[in-house]
């Protein structure tokens, strides 16, 4: 099993390919925000460091798709920031994504085994 420790777990890249767009999606959800900030986030939930080269065209696909909008402002002290905020066809497709998410890992946590114990009294 996973925990999460002073650093995160270096999870398999394919489990991240298939959640991040729902991840991002869900971040940005939450509130108007900016790709550092989105970055940042998804660190503290654990997903580990999601670089620059990876977010920035997720974003752009979610934009062009129409999930996310983006708009520019000005930096209060250095240069401008693009700024996302979830669309309601973003909202739609977090809700419908994210319903069938979870219905996908229920079913792979049914078939797995429990976990053997990892010692101590019984």
């Amino acid at each position: 099993m996973y925990r999460m420790s002073a650093a995160p777990p270096a999870w398999p890249p394919q489990w991240l390919r298939g959640v991040l767009e729902l991840a991002v999606l869900a971040v940005v959800d939450r509130a108007e925000t900016y790709g550092y900030r989105i970055a940042a986030d998804l660190e503290e939930a654990g997903f580990g460091v999601v670089k620059g080269g990876t977010l920035y065209p997720l974003l752009a696909r979610l934009e062009e798709d129409g999930a996310v909008s983006a708009t520019w402002r000005a930096g209060e002290s250095g240069p401008g920031r693009k700024w996302y905020s979830t669309t309601p066809a973003g909202r739609a497709r977090l809700h419908d994504q994210g319903t069938a998410w979870r219905a996908f890992t229920r079913l792979t946590t049914d078939l797995l085994p429990d976990p053997a114990p990892t010692g101590g009294p019984s």
